[in-house]
């Protein structure tokens, strides 16, 4: 694990879907999905945690007094994309620029890994986060027009800005 203290904002915790201070925000999250969809939800079996365990994955916490208020996940897609998962702000936490933050951090670590997109797809019930992708730069690759629950899994893609010496 390794934390990065941001003179901005809450601490940048690297850690793993398995660390004990990420249980009480993926639990919320598998209720928030299990109220919204009307069916219980398996993270774990939805993908494994080593899918977001480096060298090619990376589990983010953000930290505010040593607690976990918000955190995301990237996993490999292919060689040149990474997928976001599970990004989720504690309820208690919302509407202070958190989730902003856990992408942007996300991104920053995508690209130190030598990813130059990211995908990510979002349920169609959750107006919130198409919001924060559609404002964060994210490109739908889906109608905006149509109904979200005709589509399914709403994607998004985002390239990211390459490095160079």
């Amino acid at each position: 694990m390794t934390a990065v203290r941001r003179a901005d904002g809450p601490t940048v915790l690297h850690t793993t879907v398995t660390d004990p201070l990420a249980r009480p925000l993926l639990d919320e999250l598998t209720h928030e999905y299990t109220a919204r969809y009307g069916a219980p939800v398996d993270l774990d079996r939805e993908y494994p945690p080593s899918a977001f365990a480096p060298p090619h994955g990376a589990f983010l916490l953000l930290l505010e007094g040593g607690e976990p208020v918000a955190g995301g996940a990237y996993r490999r897609r292919d060689a040149r994309t990474a997928e976001l998962k599970r990004i989720w702000t504690h309820s208690a936490h919302r509407r202070r620029g958190l989730a902003r933050r856990v992408l942007r951090a996300l991104e920053r670590e995508a690209t130190a890994h030598g990813y130059t997109r990211l995908y990510l797809t979002t349920g169609p019930r959750q107006p919130e986060a198409r919001g924060l992708y559609l404002a964060a730069g994210y490109r739908p690759l889906f109608d905006l027009t149509a109904p979200p629950e005709s589509i399914g899994p709403l994607p998004f893609e985002k390239p990211l800005e390459t490095r160079r010496p």
